[in-house]
C-alpha cells in the first residue's frame, strides 16, 4: 500500500510501506478520509512521536470500511467486514490502509459523510476530554477556548452549546470573526481589538466569569487571563502555539482555587480511550445524527496533496477541519 512519509527535509512523499497486519484484537480499515490535525506538523517536525507500535507516518483520525477482522475482535465485538466506521488511532492514519484495535472504531453517525466522519474522532474525543472529564463542564457554566477558527475549537463550541455552556472564544481578525459566526458562540473576542484579559475581567465583574478553560495558545496572555476566573475554575492546556513561557500570580492560583491542568489525548491509557469514545457514541453520537454538533469542514483534498493541506495549518488559513480523501 502506500502511505505520506516525511522526507529528510520535511518534505512529504506518497510512497510505498508494508501492508498493516491484522492483530487478533484488531480490524483492517481501508482508508477513505483522513482528518489533519496540529499534532501532525508538530510529528513531522520531529516532536511528536508516535506511540510504541503504531506506524511512523502521521494521522490520528480516519473513515472508512473494515475489510478484514481479527478473532478476538469479532468474539468482543458485533463489528463485521464492510461496516462503515470512524477511527481514532495512535498514528498511521495517512494512508490507504490502517490497523485499528476493535474497541478504536466507532460507526459513522447517521447522516455523516466519510470525509466528515474523518474529521471527528481526535477532534470529538478532544474536545469530550477537556470538557467533561477534565474541566466537568455542566449546563450553565461558562467555557473560554482560544483560537476559535481551529478544528478543534469550531467541534469544542458546537459541542459546548449543544450540552448548554455559555462560550468565549477568540480569533485574529474581523474576517474570522465573521467565518465564525454559525459556531454559535456568545462572545467572540477579536485580539487584533480587545485584549482578552480585559474582556475577561469585564465579564467576571459583569458576573459570567469563566468556569472552564481550554487553552491551545498559552504565552505572555495565559498568565494575565488566569486572573480573571471563578473561583474554582479548570484551565486546561492542550498546546502552547503562542509561547511556552508565562508569569503567573501563585497567590491568585491558591485564593480562587484554580486548577491548572496539562491535557493530551494521545498520550492516554488505550483503555481511556475507549472508553472516551464509547462515551461519545453513547452521548454525542444522537446530536450529530440531529444537526446539533458538527464539523466544520475548512477543505478536503486528494492525500497526495498532504503538504498543500498542512500548509493551511501553518499558515492559520483554515476555519475548520482540513480532511485528506484516499481513492
Amino acid at each position: 500500500m502506500k502511505a505520506i512519509l516525511v522526507n529528510a527535509d520535511q518534505s512529504l512523499r506518497w510512497d510505498n510501506v508494508p501492508d498493516p497486519v491484522c492483530a487478533p484484537d484488531g480490524c483492517i480499515v481501508k482508508i477513505e478520509a483522513a482528518g489533519i490535525n496540529r499534532a501532525d506538523l508538530l510529528q513531522r517536525a520531529g516532536d511528536y512521536p508516535p506511540p510504541p507500535g503504531c506506524p511512523d507516518w502521521m494521522g490520528l483520525e480516519i473513515a472508512g470500511t473494515i475489510t478484514e477482522i481479527g478473532p478476538e475482535a469479532a468474539e468482543k465485538s458485533s463489528w463485521k467486514v464492510g461496516d462503515r466506521v470512524c477511527a481514532l488511532l495512535g498514528g498511521g492514519g495517512y494512508a490507504e490502509y490502517v490497523a485499528v484495535r476493535y474497541d478504536m472504531l466507532m460507526p459513522i453517525p447517521a447522516g455523516s459523510s466519510m470525509i466528515e466522519a474523518a474529521a471527528m474522532p481526535e477532534a470529538f474525543a478532544t474536545a469530550y476530554l477537556n470538557l467533561f472529564i477534565e474541566g466537568k463542564a455542566q449546563p450553565g457554566d461558562t467555557l473560554l477556548i482560544t483560537g476559535g477558527n481551529s478544528g478543534l475549537a469550531s467541534v469544542t463550541i458546537r459541542m459546548a452549546k449543544a450540552f448548554g455552556l455559555r462560550v468565549i472564544t477568540t480569533v485574529r481578525g474581523a474576517e474570522k470573526v465573521a467565518a465564525i459566526a454559525d459556531l454559535g458562540a456568545d462572545v467572540v473576542v477579536d485580539t487584533t481589538k480587545e485584549a482578552l484579559d480585559q474582556v475577561l475581567q469585564q465579564q467576571l465583574q459583569e458576573g459570567h466569569p469563566v468556569d472552564v478553560a481550554i487553552d491551545c495558545l498559552g504565552g505572555e496572555i495565559m498568565g494575565k487571563c488566569i486572573h480573571y476566573l471563578k473561583h474554582g475554575a479548570r484551565w486546561i492546556m492542550i498546546a502552547a502555539l503562542a509561547g511556552q513561557k508565562t508569569e503567573i500570580d501563585l497567590k491568585n492560583i491558591y485564593v480562587r482555587n484554580v486548577r491548572i491542568i496539562g491535557s493530551t489525548l494521545r498520550s492516554r491509557a488505550p483503555e481511556v480511550k475507549a472508553q472516551i469514545l464509547a462515551d461519545l457514541v453513547k452521548n454525542v453520537w444522537p446530536k450529530v445524527a440531529s444537526g446539533a454538533i458538527k464539523p466544520t469542514i475548512y477543505k478536503a483534498l486528494p492525500i497526495e496533496e498532504a503538504e498543500a493541506a498542512q500548509d493551511l495549518l501553518y499558515k492559520s488559513q483554515s476555519v475548520g477541519k482540513v480532511v485528506l480523501t484516499v481513492k
